[in-house]
């Protein structure tokens, strides 16, 4: 199978079940072809993207001790991972003069986007949810149609809504275990493990093609598309020995614990940042 063929197949189809089927163990890339562009990918109609404002928000920690809760919060990291997917899709057909390792490590990544998603979904559906039942965001793509360039990418989605699932992760291990739910909390696990290594691979692309005089710092914040900001990248807590572990600088990691300080509104009780 072609990269290419892959990509659309997980972008245009509007069957789950091909979306998240795993690609052949070795994919050529003989014919990347030309760029593709698309609104929206291809969904069933059961996770057609929702208007702005009709999907349910994920649910406060202390909801979570409820099965019902739960399975909410599955519900909605399965259309993350979903949505991360398909942007990663997108990316391949849009870019298809990419260089060639950075194809071959994305459709890696895209085999844990479509585990993730699975795991949400299977978690979801043993807690009484099943995934499509309830309207979806569409609030990831839609920040990917925005994207002019590799670099736009790598600072968007793997160091941004990756970077943020550093944290994010930890969170919600801790919450599902303090509702007694251990196994939604050894996904989280998994999962953890898995982004940062995501993390590490946006980071090693941005170094590889950012121009030589920018620092690590600059190419990432110069390609950022408000509203998506440094800031957005870090959870409630701030776990930098993840970061440390995907390769960021300590003067980086400072400088996302910086913004994400300086960015909360007066009044808003302080993130735990440490």
């Amino acid at each position: 199978m072609e990269i290419r063929e892959f990509a659309e197949r997980v972008l245009l189809s509007d069957s789950l079940e091909e979306k998240l089927k795993p690609a052949p163990p070795i994919l050529s890339d003989d014919s990347p072809g030309e760029p593709l562009r698309i609104k929206e990918p291809t969904r069933p109609a059961n996770l057609q993207f929702a208007a702005p404002r009709t999907a349910p928000a994920m649910p406060k920690p202390a909801a979570l001790f409820e099965q019902e809760k739960r399975a909410l919060a599955h519900h909605i990291m399965a259309n993350h991972e979903l949505q991360a997917l398909e942007v990663m899709a997108y990316i391949l057909c849009a870019f298809p003069d990419a260089p060639a390792e950075f194809r071959q490590g994305m459709c890696a990544i895209m085999a844990d986007e479509q585990r993730h998603t699975r795991m949400h979904k299977e978690r979801a559906a043993i807690q009484g949810l099943e995934f499509g039942s309830l309207p979806v965001n569409c609030y990831i793509w839609k920040k990917a149609l925005s994207y002019e360039s590799l670099l736009d990418y790598l600072a968007g989605l793997p160091l941004t809504f990756e970077g943020r699932n550093l944290d994010h992760t930890g969170e919600f291990e801790q919450y599902f275990l303090d509702a007694g739910d251990q196994r939604s909390a050894a996904l989280m696990k998994v999962v953890y493990r898995d982004e940062i290594q995501h993390v590490a691979f946006g980071l090693h692309w941005l170094r590889q093609l950012k121009p030589d005089h920018l620092s690590d710092w600059e190419a990432y914040e110069q390609h950022l598309h408000w509203p998506i900001r440094a800031a957005l990248s870090v959870g409630y807590t701030f776990n930098r020995e993840a970061r440390r572990e995907t390769g960021m600088t300590d003067e980086f990691i400072d400088r996302l614990y910086q913004a994400a300080h300086s960015d909360q509104p007066p009044n808003q009780k302080p993130k735990n940042l440490e």
